[in-house]
């Protein structure tokens, strides 16, 4: 902090009062210790992001997404609710990234222009986000700090370290930050493998070296709590791919791979080449994946190796290779628009093999086995991840996670990475391996874990925490009434009714009804007198006085539910368009805010003076 000047008068000047106010919120948050919060990624696959805040420094280590779940209607992705962080951003030192996956760096685009914070991280991951950045035309630039293993960066009071560890993307890295209470490990994604596909596996020296050092706590990966024994070294699949592609000479060979697994891209490349066989590469993100990596070296790619379509189009298919994008089964992923006969340059046959290799992200798993159906009818051969070993896990099974538990041995653990059962698996494990029970905490997204000053630990505040959805770039509460106004439409469909009126509520014009996804659309010749006379109705109501003017819209609704209610079972959402035509009336052009619910406060955006006058509709239901 700033040192603080005085007047000659002796008063502070409004800046100096700011420092000295500030000096003493930093004294009281150091009196109030360390604290952890997570907000993402507890209890979840995916929107990892933690924070961790001593005093007035504030540092957070990843910024990840959460693919949407099945009931989650047209949303692109879910990125994690940042309030406190924008609230405290004048305090974040920085943020720092494990690695380049989508669920440690998704988010940064939307996040991180918030934040103004510089971000931390290996050559490779930075370029992703920068490629990230600029996909979403983000006009922001952060300040871009690179890092490798094995340094060390001030940030605010603490010191940060890189330590690298296994994974299915080079660069990754675990984090130790050194507080003034102690040293908190964070694992990021990690495995032990021995003989990874390139450069060297998890750095067990320097883990042990911290934990000689002392540990004060432990953030670990959760993952594969549940897996027994070791997870497979991804040099396995390498072999698996050779006996494919020996057992498979006279087939066209097209493998589905996660785009960001670039250790799996360069066993495909590997194997096609010693095979004499081209590789294609299909989809957005792989070709941009592929390329980058190539162009940074973390991938060698023979001379002449890869090919465009229009070349594949003059080899023999059996002397090709095609590694695409929608091992997950997204709908507009290559491997889906091939299974579905709607791919440009890929159709495929009876002379066909493809290969899967990935397992379904939990949530995903009817849209892979869709995919898998889809490409059998198409005549396919597939080898997917239950008939064959042709993907293994990045992430550490139940023997290494012990490993990292006796290598490091820390006072404290919070398990984290992981659907709840993850959580509790992972926590059990550590007090399996000595970790006093009351030094376990299981935790949920915005809890807080504080060390005080004496080194004891407990639960804190809460802060707020939670999830905000993506649709294109437009970002929705995940509390709101998205979701629920899309699941209401698509089970119950959409009746709308326009109803013209003078300024003595008279109708002066026909009264007009549509739909749409309902039952009432099918029938709507036979029930077009029932609503309409409903509608009349209403109106009839409103201008003798019976009932409100203003509630003209809800006894619209009333009335025609009423009138389907003798013919259907379920109602569909019900949206009354009301004009009165006057001389100084006022028009809003405003849809409903929900489709069910309460009514939102405020006056309307979008209103104007006008000949017409559109009473408002109220919440249709």
């Amino acid at each position: 902090m700033s040192a603080v000047r005085k007047k000659r008068t002796g008063s502070l000047t409004p800046g100096a009062k700011a420092d000295r106010e500030g000096d003493a919120g930093a004294r009281i948050r150091q009196n109030a210790g360390l604290r952890i919060i997570p907000l993402g990624g507890l209890g979840e696959i995916g929107k990892n992001i933690t924070a961790i805040e001593y005093g007035d420094d504030i540092i957070v280590i990843d910024c990840g997404l959460k693919f949407p779940e099945e009931e989650m209607l047209g949303i692109d992705f879910v990125v994690p609710d940042v309030t406190y962080l924008v609230e405290n951003r004048r305090r974040i030192r920085g943020v720092f990234l494990t690695h380049g996956h989508e669920d440690h760096i998704g988010a940064v685009p939307l996040v991180i222009p918030r934040l103004e914070s510089p971000i931390y991280g290996t050559v490779l991951t930075l370029a992703l986000v920068e490629s990230k950045m600029e996909d979403a035309r983000v006009s922001y630039r952060p300040d871009y700090c690179p890092v490798k293993a094995g340094q060390v960066v001030e940030a605010g009071c603490f010191n940060v370290g890189f330590i690298r560890v296994s994974h299915s993307i080079p660069d990754s890295l675990a984090i130790y930050v050194k507080t003034p209470l102690g040293v908190v490990l964070h694992s990021g994604d990690f495995k032990m493998d021995l003989s990874p596909v390139a450069g060297s596996g998890t750095d067990l020296s320097a883990l042990a070296e911290l934990g000689r050092d002392g540990v004060l706590l432990l953030l670990s990966d959760s993952t594969n709590s549940e897996r027994e024994g070791f997870t497979p070294s991804e040099s396995t699949v390498g072999r698996t791919f050779e006996e494919i592609f020996r057992l498979h000479k006279d087939r066209r060979i097209v493998i589905a791979a996660f785009a960001s697994n670039l250790y799996r891209a360069q066993q495909v490349l590997n194997t096609a080449s010693r095979f004499s066989r081209r590789v294609m590469l299909v989809g957005r993100s792989m070709l941009s994946y592929v390329e980058l990596a190539q162009k940074l070296g973390y991938i060698d790619v023979p001379e002449g190796l890869l090919i465009t379509s229009s070349e594949a189009e003059t080899l023999a298919p059996n002397r090709t290779v095609v590694l695409t994008t929608g091992s997950q089964g997204e709908p507009f992923s290559g491997l889906v628009l091939m299974s579905k006969g709607a791919h440009r340059q890929i159709k495929l046959g009876g002379k066909d093999l493809v290969v899967i290799s990935a397992s379904p992200i939990p949530g995903n798993e009817k849209l892979v086995s869709n995919t898998v159906n889809r490409l059998f009818a198409c005549g396919c051969e597939v080898i997917y991840e239950k008939s064959s070993a042709i993907h293994v896990s990045g992430h550490a099974s139940k023997e290494e996670q012990k490993i990292l538990l006796s290598v490091v041995k820390p006072k404290y653990f919070m398990p984290v990475h992981g659907e709840y059962r993850h959580l509790v698996r992972h926590g059990q494990l550590a007090k399996e391996m000595g970790i006093p029970a009351k030094n376990v905490f299981v935790m949920r997204n915005g809890d807080t874990l504080v060390v005080e000053r004496d080194g004891r630990a407990r639960p804190g505040d809460k802060v707020q925490s939670g999830a905000i959805l993506v649709d294109g770039m437009m970002l929705g509460e995940f509390e709101g009434s998205i979701l629920r106004e899309r699941k209401e439409l698509s089970e119950s469909g959409l009746i709308t009714i326009s109803v013209v009126l003078d300024e003595n509520f008279r109708l002066i014009a026909p009264v007009q009804t549509d739909s749409r996804g309902c039952i009432y659309g099918l029938d709507r010749d036979n029930m077009r007198p029932d609503v309409e006379l409903s509608v009349e109705r209403a109106i009839d109501a409103a201008r003798s006085g019976s009932v409100d003017r203003s509630a003209l819209p809800a006894e619209i609704r009333r009335r025609i539910r009423e009138a389907l209610g003798r013919n259907f079972r379920a109602y569909p959402s019900i949206l009354p368009l009301i004009t009165v035509m006057g001389d100084h009336a006022r028009t809003e052009d405003r849809a409903p805010s929900r489709v069910a619910g309460k009514r939102k406060r405020g006056r309307p955006a979008g209103t104007k003076r006008s000949s017409a006058k559109s009473v408002k509709p109220e919440v249709p239901e």
